[in-house]
């Protein structure tokens, strides 16, 4: 298996320079302005010295870097340039995940013998990227989803790095810090650090310990860190679906807990669907137990892209499922469509109506300040019961 991913440089910032030259070499934050609430959406490597990044509070930002430049995004320049990205990214494959605007692996097994090679696949996409978008992305050429995403990362910005085999990965992350695996984060790495895991070759030498204290969680962590990662990449042919999830570090048993994240994850979801324009019609959860059973199910009923629609359908299918520890919870938008297909009434199209302009406010405003600036009085109280780094 041969997979590129691709990830843009300081996405939002360099498409801001891009089209201001002026703000080049400068500490460009953008988000929220320093008078304002808020978080850092990103940040250009300038400010990145001062030790500003991605999803820090805009006052931190500010305290560290007081003489930066602070603008609030531009969501729908981000959106046109994202599509552009993607086109040059289709035209070596059709098996494509998109991670986000400005990330995705390509799966480019099956037409790289068409190109020269994933290597040259790589090359012509930081080509094309700069002389028709304008922009620094660094590629990485792997064997794995996980080997491909570590290359990447390796030398950016604007790189290019291989790892081809296990042995390469392991090489090249044994002395790095356990973090480096993908699926630890933050809670994770301070359970390892209780029984004294800190790096990747104390995984190698305590792979029982990291297994018997961490679970089926602990043996993917060591498989990983082995260089073992069986994923596919998931191509969203013609975005038939969208979905996100979320898996815990420990099985949940709070099923009200649940609940506050499936309302944040029908909010992002929403937010997605309206960047792209479309309107789902059929919600589907999906639940993995703790015993790694999954289940999933469906509902479809009229179109619809709001936050409300796709929580109150999610959480009405959660009430029925067997009610047990809990390691992963989502939500999948099928039955995607441009067209809502409204058969409404008299009363509900003047309902509808009153909704539509108001949603219609909202995303302008999401889209110029960002999905963050507004929440709901629900959304508030689930971002309070839930941690950012489960």
């Amino acid at each position: 298996m041969k997979i590129c991913h691709v990830d843009m440089d300081a996405f939002f910032a360099a498409v801001e320079v891009r089209d201001n030259p002026e703000l080049a070499g400068k500490p460009l934050i953008i988000g929220a302005l320093p008078s304002e609430r808020g978080v850092v959406s990103t940040c250009s490597y300038e400010a990145r010295v001062y030790g500003v990044r991605s999803a820090m509070s805009i006052k931190e930002a500010y305290r560290r870097c007081p003489h930066g430049i602070y603008m609030h995004p531009n969501g729908r320049k981000y959106v046109e340039v994202s599509r552009q990205i993607h086109k040059i990214w289709s035209d070596f494959t059709d098996v494509v995940e998109y991670v986000s605007l400005d990330e995705g692996f390509l799966d480019v097994t099956g037409s790289e013998h068409l190109f020269g090679g994933a290597a040259a696949i790589g090359h012509e996409i930081k080509r094309r990227t700069n002389e028709e978008v304008g922009l620094t992305c660094s590629v990485g050429i792997g064997y794995s989803m996980m080997s491909a995403k570590l290359a990447s990362e390796e030398k950016k910005p604007d790189g290019f790095f291989e790892i081809l085999t296990p042995t390469n990965l392991r090489n090249l992350i044994i002395d790095r810090n356990v973090r480096i695996i993908y699926g630890v984060g933050a809670k994770t790495a301070e359970e390892l650090a209780r029984i004294g895991i800190t790096t990747v070759r104390e995984i190698y030498e305590n792979s029982a310990g990291v297994i018997s204290l961490l679970g089926n969680h602990g043996k993917q962590i060591v498989e990983l860190a082995e260089g073992i990662d069986p994923r596919k990449v998931t191509a969203e042919a013609d975005t038939k679906s969208i979905g996100l999830e979320h898996t815990f570090q420990q099985d949940i048993t709070d099923f009200n807990y649940l609940k506050d994240v499936l309302l944040l994850t029908a909010e992002k979801l929403s937010f997605d669907i309206r960047q792209r324009g479309l309107y789902s019609r059929t919600i589907t959860l999906k639940v993995t137990y703790k015993d790694m059973k999954s289940i999933t199910r469906s509902k479809s009923g009229a179109f619809t892209d709001k936050t409300h629609d796709i929580y109150k359908t999610a959480a009405a299918l959660f009430d029925k499922i067997e009610k047990r520890a809990i390691r992963l919870i989502g939500i999948t938008l099928n039955n995607l469509s441009d067209t809502p297909d409204l058969q409404l009434s008299l009363f509900d199209m003047e309902k509808d109506t009153q909704r539509g302009n108001l949603d219609g406010t909202l995303m302008k405003l999401q889209q110029k300040y960002g999905r963050r600036i507004i929440k709901t009085a629900d959304v508030l109280r689930a971002e309070q019961s839930v941690s950012e780094d489960d």
